[in-house]
């Protein structure tokens, strides 16, 4: 049986992990590309969703971040030219959300700055 205090260090062992890690890519995201790691991960998010559309409340469902803090950083990315955002035509209520060419080249770009900073952190 694992004791409270062995508990609390494996906590505290894996958020120093992860702080570390999302310092790193949001210092290199932010270096390269001008993007947050929150900013990066909705483009990512964006760019592995299986529909051709994704709307904002999809987009939603899968990130840690508030309906405002997401609609902050898809205006951040659309400002940027990532993303373009238009009114879903069945539902005047829904958004959606359509990665521009410039946000694909972006995205390849970053990932390859996303893989290296894991690779250095998690590959032992």
């Amino acid at each position: 049986m694992t004791s409270d205090s062995e508990l609390r260090n494996t906590w505290r062992s894996l958020s120093t992990s992860y702080n570390g890690i999302a310092c790193e890519l949001d210092r290199q995201m932010q270096s390269a590309h001008g993007l947050s790691m929150s900013d990066f991960e909705a483009l990512d998010r964006l760019m592995d969703t299986v529909c051709d559309r994704p709307r904002m409340q999809d987009l939603a469902s899968e990130m840690y971040l508030s309906p405002s803090a997401l609609s902050r950083t898809v205006a951040r990315l659309e400002k940027a030219g990532l993303v373009q955002r238009s009114l879903c035509e069945a539902d005047r209520r829904g958004v959606y959300v359509d990665v521009t060419d410039e946000g694909r080249r972006v995205h390849s770009d970053a990932s390859k700055i996303q893989l290296a900073v894991l690779n250095s952190h998690l590959i032992t």
